[in-house]
């Protein structure tokens, strides 16, 4: 690694950590601030809130506000560096624009091979203990408020309940149907189904089964009390509350597989989930680049237009890829194209930056 890789890599990576150590002691004050009530209301222990809590959400949005933060450190501290002519020297020597870019792509890669890192298995290990934290002593108690619940268990089983109290684990009015050739096979039909804690088994009680055997034929069974193993746990109808932030990569890849397996709603919220992980590293390094091509010049406005103009391109970024992020969710844009759709875009953007913006 030449001198000056070395000198513009450390300015770059210690810029950008010490944006995000200020953003992210902002962030914690401002937290504090709007919980701090919930927090005596519910009695939180300060343990679990310096460790459960705050320790595991250091983390979470230094990780979340990177793709900004690289973008705003290497406007900053590139503009320093031309606004003290350190890039004319540099360029007057005969080095191009494009080696110039080396050590600013060597640091943007190892941020977002770390980011990925992070997002794919640390962070969603750490939301797991965050958010149920939150979930206890910040959001009110959660009750399963759906009804008519129609749920697919197997190939050719489907579930149904009524109504489903997720406090005592039991659900009313259950159904269990086996259906075969687009015809009904057999039907179990109960007042209600319990969750064994003690066995992870579901018991079924004051049950009936009609038993369609052909030519008309039905054969019918009554019973009291009858355990089953179906595909089905309380946890579907935990709270979604942030579930999706609490998945490593490959637990999110097998609870999208499970959804759609059921053919169930929301999965959408999962399937973006996944695609932003791969596609914020990406974010990374197209943003250092543009922000190193708008800031590589002497300008007359001073380093601060320079840093103003870095905030709008981040700010046009971050509410572009808000919308259409949106819009995959609500299922009115492909996800993988709503979630790369900004990285193409702001791709294009650059490209056009460094051949019309004179350097």
């Amino acid at each position: 690694m030449k001198i000056l890789d070395l000198y513009i890599l450390k300015k770059f990576l210690k810029t950008y950590v010490f944006a995000v150590l200020i953003i992210v002691a902002i962030i914690l004050v401002i937290d504090y601030t709007e919980k701090v009530d919930n927090f005596i209301k519910k009695q939180a222990p300060t343990s679990e809130i310096l460790f459960s809590y705050y320790l595991n959400f250091v983390p979470y949005w230094a990780n979340y506000i990177s793709p900004l933060m690289v973008f705003i450190s290497t406007v900053f501290f590139t503009a320093n560096l031309a606004a003290r002519t350190e890039l004319i020297a540099i360029l007057s020597t005969g080095v191009s624009f494009l080696r110039l870019m080396r050590p600013y792509l060597m640091g943007s890669a190892l941020v977002a091979v770390i980011t990925f890192f992070m997002v794919a298995w640390i962070i969603p290990i750490a939301n797991k203990t965050r958010i149920k934290f939150e979930r206890k002593y910040v959001i009110d108690t959660y009750y399963f408020s759906g009804r008519d619940v129609h749920i697919k268990v197997a190939p050719d089983t489907y579930a149904y309940m009524e109504t489903y109290d997720n406090n005592s684990n039991t659900g009313y009015r259950f159904t269990l149907e086996k259906i075969q050739n687009n015809q009904l096979m057999s039907k179990l039909m109960a007042e209600r189904i319990t969750w064994d804690t003690t066995r992870h088994k579901w018991t079924i009680h004051d049950y009936r089964i009609r038993a369609f055997e052909g030519e008309g034929k039905e054969k019918l069974t009554y019973g009291t009390k009858i355990d089953s193993t179906i595909n089905l746990s309380p946890k579907d109808f935990d709270s979604n509350y942030q579930l999706h932030e609490t998945f490593t990569l490959p637990e999110l890849n097998a609870h999208i597989a499970k959804l759609k397996s059921r053919g169930a709603d929301g999965v959408e919220v999962f399937v973006v989930e996944k695609y932003v992980r791969f596609a914020n590293p990406f974010a990374i390094i197209i943003l250092t680049m543009i922000g190193l091509i708008v800031s590589a010049r002497k300008s007359r406005g001073g380093v601060g237009f320079q840093i103003a103009l870095g905030f709008m391109l981040a700010f046009i970024y971050i509410m572009f890829f808000m919308m259409s992020k949106g819009m995959a969710e609500s299922g009115t844009m492909p996800p993988l194209l709503a979630v790369w759709l900004p990285n193409i875009i702001f791709s294009g953007i650059g490209v056009l930056l460094y051949y019309t913006i004179p350097r």
